[in-house]
């Protein structure tokens, strides 16, 4: 998670995934990152490289502002997956240039972010979430993982984060 100062309120950079056969997120928003490298030296490491792989930005100047709790998604005995988040701010937003993997690259302001007029159902298949609406509607929609990640952070810094109805999953 990036978070930029620009102008009244802080901003956060979301990815609009490329759409790519055979990954189930393709065209879903996200945060710039992916899987540890044996390159890498830990997590944090893999995240600084992914994001710098992805959109052009290196975090070396970037502030560190910590590590939110890990999720633990997929399947527990086929597939797990934990899914760790590290939080950076920057003074002002820089170039971003978006490689293969990422069809575009957004700041969305903190305020929307907790608007609940931007909070909405979000569709996937059969099953129905919540999500907040980044960008066009129908296109930018923050859902899943992501918004758990979004949860985590404003839970963290005491700011309320709430879908309309204040539950879970969409019926």
């Amino acid at each position: 998670m990036v978070l930029c100062e620009r102008g009244p309120h802080a901003e956060m950079l979301f990815i609009e995934r490329a759409r790519r056969f055979g990954d189930p997120w393709s065209g879903h928003m996200a945060f710039p990152g992916g899987r540890v490298d044996p390159c890498d030296r830990d997590e944090r490491a893999a995240a600084e490289r992914e994001t710098r792989e992805e959109v052009g930005l290196d975090l070396c100047r970037a502030e560190p502002f910590g590590r939110l709790d890990d999720l633990h998604a997929g399947v527990p005995l086929v597939a797990p997956l934990v899914l760790s988040a590290f939080v950076y701010r920057m003074d002002r937003p820089p170039p971003l240039v978006p490689n293969h993997e990422v069809r575009t690259a957004l700041w969305v302001p903190m305020p929307a972010l907790v608007d609940p007029a931007r909070h909405v159902p979000y569709r996937w298949g059969p099953l129905s979430y919540f999500g907040v609406l980044v960008g066009e509607p129908d296109r930018h929609v923050v859902w899943g993982l992501t918004y758990q990640l979004l949860e985590g952070l404003f839970d963290r810094i005491g700011v309320p984060f709430k879908r309309r109805d204040g539950a879970g999953r969409a019926g």
